[in-house]
């Protein structure tokens, strides 16, 4: 037992040194070359998604603590458009589009419609402002989610490959040995662990990013809220 072992371990190791990475390509099937190639493009893609989406959140969570700072006085002291030129100032923030886009809304209101009707133009205003930039928040998530629940399917359509090709090594060289199968193994066990690498890390990034968008979702309401009665008092006090 201990010497089939031993046996085996040497075949193993025999196998290791002679299969590298670049010998193993060029032994792939033209299929199997096609797989990992995709799952290249895959990887790359969902990387440069996770990197523009960190730097946009990142970004956005920067200039948000600024723009809140400073519209806040702005607001106090009745300076409408102040506070939209701050915003202006402060592009990437999320909070600064909603807050813009309703401030907007309220003044051109307040000059084309009646009293009554102002407070709800500016609301619906905040509404699609919010859903505008929860938008944008969200592009090129849903291609994370789809990379991460794909890639492994797509990495063990390369295993299946494969082991085909170590079938037919097997009846090409009539043998059943490790040599006659190191091969196909290799290229699947390469494709598979291909199609996880891909997969995992793009699931991961998902679900973070996708918790970041609620957190940002969760504050442009809060802002659309707390405007919206500032709208309300604006209103009462000049009446």
């Amino acid at each position: 037992m201990v010497a089939n072992l031993y046996l085996l371990g040497v075949m193993l190791l025999q196998a290791a040194t002679q299969w590298d990475l670049r010998s193993m390509w060029g032994t792939m099937s033209w299929i199997a070359r096609i797989v990992v190639f995709i799952l290249f493009i895959l990887s790359a893609w969902s990387l440069g998604v996770m990197i523009d989406r960190a730097m946009m959140y990142s970004a956005a969570r920067k200039q948000s603590r600024i723009f809140v700072q400073q519209v806040a006085g702005a607001l106090r002291e009745g300076k409408l458009d102040e506070a939209i030129s701050i915003a202006e100032r402060n592009k990437k923030s999320h909070i600064a589009k909603v807050v813009a886009t309703g401030l907007s809304e309220f003044q051109s209101a307040s000059a084309q419609v009646s009293e009554s009707e102002v407070v709800e133009a500016a609301k619906r205003g905040l509404e699609r402002s919010v859903a505008i930039v929860h938008a944008e928040m969200k592009r090129g998530l849903s291609g994370l989610a789809t990379i991460g629940s794909t890639a492994p399917f797509v990495g063990l359509f390369g295993t299946v490959v494969g082991i085909i090709n170590a079938f037919k090594g097997i009846q090409a060289e009539k043998a059943t040995g490790l040599s006659a199968v190191a091969g196909g193994i290799s290229e699947a066990l390469v494709t598979t662990a291909l199609g996880l690498l891909v997969a995992v890390p793009a699931v991961w990034a998902y679900n973070y990013f996708t918790n970041k968008v609620e957190a940002f979702d969760v504050e442009m309401d809060n802002s659309s809220m707390e405007l919206v009665n500032y709208f309300i008092t604006r209103r009462g006090g000049k009446k």
